[in-house]
């Protein structure tokens, strides 16, 4: 548990200081609270407009808020079109390393080509605006190129990870209507090759909806290719459809940008819809001021552009902000747990960007691997995906930093597309806490009454404010975005984060975890529904329940309970198949650490699971108030 009274302070050094491109905290907090369009409309006016808006926040229709509107924009005017005539022509946009050694380098000028022969190759397809494309690849340069070609042309980007199985693929591909699927033949996982063609064929079959799929070669896999429906990209890009040249549409600031789906507490996923305009200037803005970047930096986010980290901050602020971004398909410690290290030597990175999952791995290797190498060319670390526990964060400090990199620990959530809680690289800092809120942003922790609790008091973690790059709603379902998120007080909407957290003392924000019943298992978010589910679609499984608790590497792993069908016995075997199942029914970031075989479960009298009672029991602790448990 974070220690929300911890008096450790790191400060920042004289070095940090002098050069950091925003000096001090305060005052400009200040001014962006008070002056909360202004300060906006004067970040938006960093960015490139076909047309300045006409008004900067309409709350008209609140809490559904829009930015911008009125202005005419498109993502990929900001990300690519403009450095085509500035200064970053000729600079590298991308550096890519494949695990087993390849290397790729793109130039601003060379993504900009690549991006206008996949955005003709999708309109020969038929792609037009407003449409869907799912997107489902392994980390290469491709998957960029992909997204980035959708919204050069107006197309909605649904990407969905590439470690997702079969059903989670289906599931996506059929809320979201997709016509086209872009996939790739595979990718490499620890010298592995991983069958994603054959994975997006299933899904397929379940997705009617699909009449075209591109597919990337990326590891020579021998896989089946549908006549009709099935197209090799390296084919369709040697055509002559595929110029080289391909006009922007310009969109407005309020047109959908991407969906991207991630778990809820019941039901399906949820498609977070995100826009053009806003979202454009609120990642461009909290990377370029949280991470301090300069033009002459090399920017590695360790994540995965299928989920809401890599969107932001690896494709589309970085790519905005003019910076040269690192991306490495493969593991962290293969072939040898110097991988990382390694990169960070051969290409002088200059920020490291990561969850505190990844950390904790590589800590177990112990100190001597990352010594091995000159990670000198270091001068800022970040933390994103779940609060980092302070024995991980230290070591980050001292043994990946030298002790002289600040580490930039984040708070935020898909749905809000962008840092709500982070330090700057001149924020004294402690560890285990995301220090203050990100400009613009007015954070507060209430009681269930929705009263400011006292200082170091737990509660619930709310925003008072809009900020632009907010997701505008919930993909076909304005009224799940509503009354999940939201909650209007005295005329006032506050978002509804879902996140328990402290303030202490000096203000600094200590985030605890979910309060639903959403599990963070290595920085990804995963829905106790969709494990029961998965559970319970085996033949042999009547009723089941998730819950996480806490673990040295993964922050949070899944415990299942299961009740068996009458005349089944539980075994070993049965719990080891049970898991496998879950593994292949969602995917193996999904796959329980253990399955528990009961008689049955406590219950709300109207049947609801109390997965607070078997958590407690796990660990030990006080059940709480069980007037609610069934008899």
């Amino acid at each position: 548990m974070n220690d929300a009274n911890s008096s450790e302070l790191f400060n920042p050094s004289i070095n940090v200081m002098e050069q950091a491109n925003i000096p001090e905290y305060q005052a400009l907090y200040d001014y962006s609270i008070n002056n909360r369009e202004a300060f906006w409309a004067e970040q938006a006016e960093t960015l490139g407009w076909y047309k300045k808006w006409d008004k900067v926040l309409d709350e008209s229709q609140a809490p559904f808020y829009q930015w911008f509107s009125g202005g005419k924009t498109n993502i990929v005017h900001n990300a690519v079109d403009r450095h085509l005539t500035n200064a970053n022509r000729n600079k590298m946009a991308i550096i890519w390393e494949g695990e087993n050694g390849q290397v790729r380098n793109y130039s601003y000028n060379g993504l900009n080509r690549e991006v206008c022969q996949f955005a003709n190759v999708l309109k020969s397809m038929g792609v037009e605006k407003g449409d869907v494309v799912t997107i489902y690849m392994p980390q290469i340069p491709e998957l960029i190129f992909a997204m980035l070609a959708c919204a050069k042309i107006g197309a909605i980007h649904s990407v969905v990870y590439g470690g997702f199985s079969t059903d989670a693929l289906a599931s996506r591909i059929e809320d979201a209507h997709s016509r086209v699927l872009i996939t790739a033949d595979g990718g490499w996982r620890r010298g592995k090759a991983i069958d994603l063609k054959t994975i997006a064929d299933n899904a397929m079959k379940r997705s009617p909806t699909i009449e075209v799929c591109i597919c990337v070669k990326n590891n020579d896999l021998e896989v089946e290719m549908e006549a009709t429906r099935d197209f090799w990209y390296h084919d369709l890009v040697a055509l002559p459809i595929a110029s080289p040249k391909c006009g922007t549409e310009q969109l407005d600031a309020e047109d959908p940008l991407f969906i991207l789906y991630t778990s809820g507490t019941t039901g399906s996923p949820k498609g977070m819809l995100h826009t053009h305009g806003g979202y454009s200037v609120y990642t461009s803005t909290t990377h370029r001021m949280a991470f301090d970047i300069k033009p002459e930096d090399r920017w590695w986010c360790a994540a995965d552009p299928g989920w809401i980290t890599g969107h932001s901050y690896i494709v589309y602020g970085p790519l905005i902000n003019g910076a040269t971004i690192m991306l490495y398909e493969g593991a962290p410690n293969y072939p040898y747990p110097n991988r990382w290290w390694q990169i960070i030597e051969k290409y002088g990175i200059n920020i490291l960007y990561t969850s505190p999952t990844a950390i904790r791995g590589l800590m177990r290797f112990g100190d001597r691997w990352p010594k091995k190498h000159d990670l000198s060319s270091l001068r800022l670390l970040g933390s994103v995906g779940e609060p980092i526990n302070p024995e991980a964060w230290k070591w980050y400090h001292q043994v990946i930093g030298n002790g002289n990199c600040p580490i930039i620990d984040t708070w935020w959530q898909t749905e809000t597309g962008g840092l709500m809680i982070c330090p700057l690289p001149i924020t004294p800092l402690k560890p285990g806490s995301a220090t203050k809120p990100f400009f613009g942003n007015e954070i507060t922790i209430v009681d269930d009454e929705g009263r400011e609790v006292a200082a170091n008091e737990e509660g619930k973690l709310i925003i008072n404010n809009p900020w632009p790059g907010m997701a505008r709603t919930i993909f076909k379902d304005d009224e799940r975005y509503k009354s999940l998120y939201w909650n209007e007080v005295d005329g006032k909407w506050r978002y509804l984060a879902g996140d328990s957290a402290k303030k202490d003392d000096d203000g600094y924000i200590w985030v605890i975890g979910r309060m639903d019943e959403v599990l963070k298992v290595s920085g990804y978010r995963l829905g106790t529904a969709e494990i029961e589910s998965a559970l319970v679609s085996h033949p042999q499984v009547t009723e089941a329940a998730a819950i996480g608790l806490p673990h040295e590497l993964k922050g949070n792993a899944i415990h299942t309970y299961a009740i068996l069908a009458q005349g089944v016995a539980g075994s070993d075997e049965l719990a080891l198949e049970l898991r496998e199942h879950v593994a292949r029914e969602m995917g193996r970031i999904a796959m329980p650490e253990d399955v528990t075989f009961v008689e049955s479960l406590p219950k709300t009298r109207s049947g609801k699971i109390m997965r607070r009672v078997l958590k407690a029991r796990a660990l030990g602790q006080d059940e709480g108030d069980l007037s609610t448990l069934e008899e």
